[in-house]
């Protein structure tokens, strides 16, 4: 691991902007650097170029001192010395200097070209004297190059203190930057440093009820509001499990205290009537298949919760058509009437098979003896509607909840969790379920399949949405 993945991402957020900003001010200084020498060195030419031309334009005069020495004489103050040299090229390699110049410039190949008239003007770089100069060297007269010199001291002098200022407004942005890299780095981490604690008190508390304050639209806040959503799912689920065991352990506990006194009872008294030990032995027979599909149905609900199946192509009258035919062998007093037009979906043909069974089973219960059961298929529903005597108006709200049972279904068996299943199946492929009062008696229920969601249902082709109708069990 390197030391860079040992620091926090606050310090590597802050390493990275410092840094970013740091190469900004030095890609910055540099540019700046650059043009601010050329524009010195251009000003610095063009100051040689002007003082040429002062000297170019008057003819070449040739004085002697009063020591004998010739010398150059340019009709002006001198330019000599530390300032600067200027000196007469002749094209045999003699050169004549100004009256208060004590050294030479170097005579080079090129400087005698352009003393011959074969080279045309061009500056270049020497030390004389251990002072850099810059010399111009262009030509003055016929078989003469003239060559003017100024230090360079100056020049370097001012390019010096420009970098200098240059490194220290450098590390000046590189200083401010860090310090602006650290305040961003924990403004903008607020949001994951909020998202951090809550993540830490819901695993230490277990309060799935902790919500995170989120304000505005950018990623974080949308990560915080996806955390929320999380959270809310997370406490319904456990909401709904707490309450399926709460309301499970109540339902059990009924039948498990009638079928202990029964079997107390014949363990007790063992000479006990012939007829008296049968009715006792059928009532617990009876009680143990009412505790069987008791928890049947629960494991159904929970495996609907926790492990949803592998959803595909389904022929939702094809399937209808299967049940209704289970329901005529389980159910030979009713008679099921059926109208299923083609209809396709995307879902999970086990538990629709389930669900639209206990529609069925839940019909067929409150059907009279030699009693129609309606069956239809369209657009993604199933319909079906009994002939019984219906569910009242005040239950009608109630009846797909779990262990629901309306006064007058408390008398048949059943466990209440039979369209609480129903429920759950449409609710997983995207629909929704209804029950409502039937013209002429009996109840009708409404099964509807469709819409996208974890179970990746989709509605079919042509589906409209149509009023809530439904047909309810009461198990």
């Amino acid at each position: 691991m390197t030391r860079l993945d040992n620091l926090s991402f606050k310090a590597r957020l802050a390493l990275v902007a410092a840094g970013a900003v740091a190469l900004a001010v030095i890609a910055a200084s540099a540019v700046v650097f650059v043009v601010v020498r050329n524009e010195l060195r251009r000003d610095f030419d063009n100051g040689l170029r002007t003082r040429a031309q002062a000297i170019t334009g008057a003819p070449l005069h040739r004085d002697i001192d009063p020591n004998g020495h010739p010398y150059l004489d340019i009709g002006g103050p001198g330019f000599g010395g530390f300032a600067g040299y200027v000196q007469a090229v002749y094209a045999n390699g003699s050169t004549l200097r100004t009256q208060d110049e004590s050294a030479p410039l170097p005579t080079t190949k090129d400087v005698l070209l352009v003393a011959q008239g074969k080279k045309g003007p061009f500056f270049s770089n020497t030390n004389v004297a251990h002072t850099q100069l810059r010399v111009l060297t262009l030509p003055y007269a016929p078989g003469v190059a003239l060559q003017i010199a100024r230090s360079q001291q100056e020049l370097d002098h001012t390019l010096g203190r420009v970098t200098l200022l240059l490194i220290l407004i450098t590390l000046g942005g590189v200083a401010i930057a860090s310090g602006l890299g650290l305040a961003v780095s924990r403004a903008a981490l607020t949001p994951v440093r909020r998202l951090t604690d809550a993540t830490e008190r819901v695993t230490e508390t277990g309060d799935l009820s902790e919500r995170i304050p989120v304000g505005g639209q950018d990623e974080l806040s949308r990560l915080a509001s996806s955390f929320n959503t999380m959270l809310a799912a997370l406490e319904e689920s456990d909401r709904a499990k707490r309450q399926l065991v709460s309301d499970a352990s109540h339902e059990l506990r009924t039948p498990l205290t009638s079928l202990r006194t029964n079997i107390e009872v014949l363990a007790r008294d063992r000479k006990m009537p012939d007829g008296e030990r049968e009715k006792l032995l059928n009532d617990v027979v009876s009680q143990l298949s009412e505790m069987t599909a008791l928890v049947t149905e629960l494991v159904e609900l929970a495996r609907g919760e926790t492990q949803p199946e592998e959803s595909e192509d389904v022929r939702l009258d094809l399937l209808v058509g299967e049940v209704v035919a289970r329901a005529r062998r389980d159910f030979p007093q009713v008679e099921f009437v059926t109208d299923l037009q083609p209809s396709e979906l995307f879902g999970v043909p086990n538990t629709i098979a389930r669900a639209v069974s206990n529609l069925l089973d839940n019909a067929a219960k409150w059907s009279p003896a030699g009693g129609k059961v309606e069956v239809a298929v369209r657009d993604g529903q199933v319909i079906v509607r009994d002939h019984g005597p219906g569910i009242e108006e005040h239950d009608l709200p109630y009846v797909f909840d779990r262990f629901y049972r309306a006064p007058a279904a408390r008398k048949l068996p059943g466990s209440g969790l039979g369209l609480a299943i129903v429920k759950q199946v449409a609710e997983a492929h995207g629909g929704g379920v209804g029950a409502e009062r039937a013209e002429g008696g009996g109840t009708q229920m409404t099964l509807r399949l469709g819409g996208s969601n974890g179970a990746k249902a989709v509605r079919p082709a042509g589906v409209r949405d149509t009023p809530q109708g439904a047909s309810a069990e009461t198990r």
